[in-house]
């Protein structure tokens, strides 16, 4: 600053009080300068009255930076740090927005409702924020992270597309996609727990999935066995991300595509068709099987209902089947009736109705007697 102030001091050449001015007079300046050289003329003129003096702008500007700092060069213009009583006030409130601004920003937070914060306090767990307008310290002392918890989260597998061979129990392979979803239940845990989350996920799902169409044969995987090995994956799923306190609940696994390699996939079909088709002729040789076996016992049945008559009475028994059988065998056919001494025919009037009026025929006409002579 001592530099400074003798860098813009003002030259002695400008000086008033110099013991010899130029032009040979005395520091006043006077008429003829009292040492009889010519006389000076910036002196006081010859009438005796001086004029005023203004200041140049080299006196103006050292004026101004030696009284800037509140008197007596309290400031300096060259340090960027006014130091009036004004200066310091305004620095005062600009540095109070800044701090309320930062308190503003860094300690209130907004909590959505499907959303979970969790705090913590140069890095250690300091707890779980509900949802709301939340109070905390500000930073850096605390750091919040949101969390959604009610978004449900999806992996497709396999990813990007392609085979993704399984083996089965009975040792054939399976091309499986597949998809899981899953959702947060512990923020905490699913913050500090796990490293990558998504990653985790999706190993534990190859894992389980492996481990339960390894218990089935391939029929079961790519027929009636999907139900089952899809709750399986998702109990063993979450039996494993428990086991990790990864904070994570498994909502379901969705088996979409199971068929045998596409190498082979024609020769599979041509052997699904096949056993359809087996299973369709099973299906009709039971139902006929159980047709004869009900129409069997049906007249087992019967049998043994006319057996338990004619024990009663052999004789009338008898007769009754008897007439009965005749009666269903003369009933389809034409009569002729035989008498001593000759046979004598009867006019066949059932047939001519037959004949004349087909569309009025009964499926099975009643005989009709025949005339005798």
């Amino acid at each position: 600053m001592n530099f400074l102030q003798r860098l813009f001091a003002r030259p002695r050449i400008f000086s008033i009080d110099t013991p010899k001015g130029p032009w040979g007079g005395g520091g006043d300046g006077g008429e003829g300068g009292g040492g009889g050289g010519p006389r000076n003329p910036w002196s006081v003129p010859p009438g005796g009255r001086k004029p005023p003096q203004r200041p140049t702008a080299l006196d103006e500007f050292l004026r101004k930076a030696r009284t800037a700092g509140g008197g007596g060069g309290g400031g300096n213009p060259f340090t960027g740090l006014p130091g009036g009583p004004n200066a310091k006030s305004l620095w005062l409130i600009g540095a109070g927005i800044l701090l309320m601004i930062w308190l503003i920003f860094t300690s209130f937070h907004n909590i959505a409702p499907q959303q979970r914060a969790v705090v913590t306090y140069f890095g250690r767990y300091g707890g779980t924020l509900e949802p709301g307008i939340q109070l905390t310290a500000p930073a850096p002392f605390a750091s919040v992270q949101k969390v959604d918890v009610s978004a449900i989260r999806e992996e497709v597998f396999p990813e990007g597309g392609g085979e993704n061979l399984v083996l089965t129990r009975d040792r054939n392979v399976v091309d499986l996609a597949y998809q899981v979803r899953w959702t947060i239940a512990n923020p905490e845990d699913y913050i500090f727990q796990l490293a990558e989350p998504q990653a985790t996920v999706r190993a534990t799902a190859e894992s389980a999935v492996r481990e339960a169409v390894a218990n089935v044969t391939l029929d079961e995987a790519i027929g009636p066995g999907r139900a089952g090995v899809e709750s399986q994956v998702q109990i063993r799923m979450q039996q494993i991300l428990d086991e990790y306190n990864s904070g994570i609940r498994i909502q379901g696994v969705a088996i979409r595509q199971a068929d045998p390699p596409e190498a082979v996939n024609d020769a599979f079909k041509g052997v699904t068709a096949a056993q359809q088709y087996v299973s369709t002729l099973r299906n009709q040789a039971q139902a006929y099987a159980q047709q004869k076996l009900a129409l069997a016992q049906g007249e087992a049945a019967s049998f043994n209902a006319y057996y338990e008559q004619y024990s009663l009475a052999p004789e009338v028994t008898r007769r009754r089947m008897y007439y009965e059988t005749m009666e269903a065998v003369l009933a389809k056919t034409d009569k002729t009736i035989v008498e001593t001494p000759g046979v004598t025919p009867y006019l066949p009037l059932d047939r001519n109705r037959r004949l004349v009026e087909p569309s009025v025929q009964t499926a099975q006409p009643a005989p009709q007697a025949g005339a005798a002579q």
